[in-house]
């Protein structure tokens, strides 16, 4: 028996969320809607002059993905393609869960993933926010050796614990000077300066 798809539109009124976000300088919007049942039932991007290459790109995208979404297919599967796609814009974006993109498309990839797959379907994508990848770190660092060892090491051996420049182990270099950096979101006690 050959079982034939059936696409599930979503009702004329119905849920969602946009999102604004900047990526590389270019503004863009993604609308998304939510079906009864709460998952994901359509995508639609806004991007650049209406009639220009980028808004045919981003309107293509977005409506093949809604076009799988609406047969059935796994959203997962949808994303996958798009994720690590390298094209301009690309680069620092204004959405402090996913801060850097290296296309509209692995940006759309990675936001629709946050919003819409549990963590274990994201995980395996390997999708995760600044936020999560910054408690895996902490976890690992954490699981390797005890907190206080680092500061036993440093006070025992101030230039082999952790060498930074104009220490022995960097040739010479100056030492930094100024404000530690910050990453969105988090205080400069989370970070290391490079």
């Amino acid at each position: 028996m050959v079982r034939v798809p059936v696409q599930r539109q979503l009702p004329q009124r119905h849920g969602g969320h946009a999102i604004a976000v900047t990526i590389g300088g270019e503004r863009l919007t993604v609308i998304t809607g939510q079906r009864a049942d709460g998952t994901l039932g359509e995508v639609r991007l806004n991007w650049g002059k209406q009639g220009s290459a980028q808004a045919g790109l981003g309107d293509a995208y977005a409506t093949a993905l809604s076009a799988g979404l609406q047969y059935g297919v796994p959203l997962a599967d949808l994303l996958r393609p798009g994720l690590g796609l390298r094209f301009e814009p690309s680069g620092a974006t204004d959405d402090p869960e996913v801060p850097w993109a290296r296309s509209v498309a692995d940006y759309l990839s990675r936001r629709l993933a946050i919003d819409w797959l549990p963590f274990a379907e994201r995980t395996d994508l390997g999708v995760a926010t600044l936020a999560e990848r910054v408690q895996r770190a902490a976890g690992r660092i954490g699981a390797d050796e005890p907190a206080h060892s680092h500061a036993h090491a440093a006070e025992a051996h101030p230039t082999k614990a952790h060498p930074t420049k104009g220490q022995p182990g960097n040739a010479g270099a100056a030492a930094p000077s100024g404000p530690r950096p910050t990453v969105r979101g988090l205080p400069a006690g989370m970070i290391s300066a490079p």
